[in-house]
């Protein structure tokens, strides 16, 4: 498969804001709901061009996840938008009884995820919001890793019936994926074809993980690498089958390693199909403020990080 490139940097909360302005033309059900942060969001086009459907509940987010769940008793489509850190640590009763517990077709949209936050520190940086949403019954979890994809995923989730959180961030990132690829919520992407590892990512992670895919093919080992864009529900064929060929994995993430994909990956193969596994991850830690290239690499997520656990799994498989 064709190396992956990029020619401009978007931020994935763009892509948001974007796919969001573009399934509100397509669907006059969809209706969006902000917690004082439309710029951060980038929610201002679709308040512009849908000023009725908007709503503006101010710094109340629990308010907006009722409000979100009752308007789908009217059939309306709601998508939320605030800090990741907002949006599930601050109101996870909300969400557990409101959304969750009867399914509403609540879309939970989080920007600001993770230590790509940057300067905004560690009280901001949620790290631990993957492990609490797929933890709630019923709920789908999608991390996208680029603009583009954060695009398609904000269009698919409007046509899925059912809660859904969807995890993006702040700092402009390359953008790789294709503008046109279809968005399967529950479908993992191959990203390059491999033999000798596995690599899982998602978020801003799958770019790191193709940087590190470089630097194994220049010692001579071929590194698979699967796009896990959705945590849940979890496309266990698709590891299954990757690791059957490979023998190891390593996962990357912008998340505490307790709680994410790292956990579902490890879980999968030993239900199914033990292999040694590692984890690029936050290990047990919160942030600080710094930018997000010094932040990733300073808490183990860069991409010579990916190539040590890399190395360490295939000894271990030997």
């Amino acid at each position: 498969m064709a190396k992956f490139t990029f020619s401009e940097k978007k931020d994935t909360r763009s892509g948001f804001g974007d796919g969001l302005l573009e399934v509100g033309k397509k669907n006059d059900k969809v209706v969006g709901l902000c917690a004082d942060l439309i710029g951060s969001l980038k929610m201002g086009d679709f308040k512009k061009e849908f000023p009725e459907r908007f709503f503006q509940v101010g710094i109340a987010e629990a308010n907006m996840i009722g409000l979100a769940a009752g308007m789908t008793i009217g059939g309306k489509i709601p998508f939320t938008g605030t800090f990741a850190n907002f949006s599930t640590g601050r109101v996870y009763d909300q969400i557990r009884q409101s959304v969750a517990y009867s399914g509403k077709n609540v879309k939970i949209c989080a920007s600001h995820a993770g230590l790509t936050l940057g300067e905004d520190g560690a009280t901001h940086q949620i790290l631990e919001d993957v492990g609490m949403m797929k933890m709630l019954p019923h709920m789908t979890v999608i991390v996208p890793c680029d603009y583009n994809q954060t695009k398609a995923a904000t269009i698919a989730i409007a046509e899925h019936e059912g809660p859904v959180y969807l995890r993006f961030g702040r700092p402009k990132w390359p953008v790789f994926t294709p503008a046109d690829e279809k968005f399967e919520i529950g479908k993992a992407i191959k990203m390059v074809e491999g033999s000798d590892v596995t690599i899982f990512a998602n978020g801003h992670m799958v770019w790191q993980a193709i940087l590190a895919e470089e630097i194994l093919a220049e010692k001579g080992i071929s590194a698979e690498i699967i796009n896990i864009h959705t945590i849940k529900p979890l496309d266990t064929q698709a590891i299954l089958d990757s690791v059957k060929k490979t023998g190891c994995a390593v996962t990357a993430e912008e998340h505490q390693i307790n709680g994410g994909l790292g956990e579902s990956v490890a879980s999968t193969l030993t239900a199914n199909y033990p292999a040694p596994v590692e984890m690029v991850a936050v290990k047990d830690s919160f942030g600080e403020s710094g930018t997000p290239e010094e932040l990733l690499d300073k808490y183990g997520l860069g991409p010579n990080d990916i190539v040590e656990a890399a190395l360490k799994v295939i000894s271990r498989k030997k």
